[in-house]
């Protein structure tokens, strides 16, 4: 089994995150490709200052998905709270327009979805598991 690893002082790792993030009541607040640019250069801004590596940001018209890769000491809660914050208020000041399709100041839901992920499917790694010794 291949992995692209990374390394620490003392660890060897390969953490991958699936994070899924809603507007306010599925809002379409996410229409116009200047405020999908916007977020997608906040979101970048915001990861280099955690040393976190996007691999992959892509919208809908009410959520983004985004695929970054971290490092073991993270604080995930931070990361994800700096991104709704951040973003949130840049949007707001840039494009004052998206207030009209929310209900009062709040942009980002309060939940989020984050998901593990790996560079291999989870039957692979049953597999290699499951043939340890063999």
């Amino acid at each position: 089994m291949n992995y692209k690893l990374d390394t620490g002082s003392h660890s060897v790792y390969s953490l991958q995150y699936h994070f899924v993030q809603c507007v306010k009541y599925r809002r379409d607040a996410l229409v116009n490709p200047l405020v999908v640019d916007c977020l997608k250069k906040t979101v970048y801004n915001i990861s280099a200052n955690f040393e976190v590596e996007v691999l992959n940001i892509e919208c809908d018209k009410d959520h983004f998905h985004m695929i970054f890769k971290a490092k073991q000491t993270l604080d995930i809660p931070k990361y994800i709270n700096s991104i709704k914050t951040i973003s949130s208020r840049e949007i707001r000041r840039n494009f004052p327009e998206v207030k009209e399709k929310l209900w009062k100041d709040a942009f980002w839901s309060r939940s989020y979805f984050l998901a593990t992920t790996g560079q291999v499917t989870l039957d692979v790694l049953k597999n290699y598991v499951d043939n340890q010794g063999k």
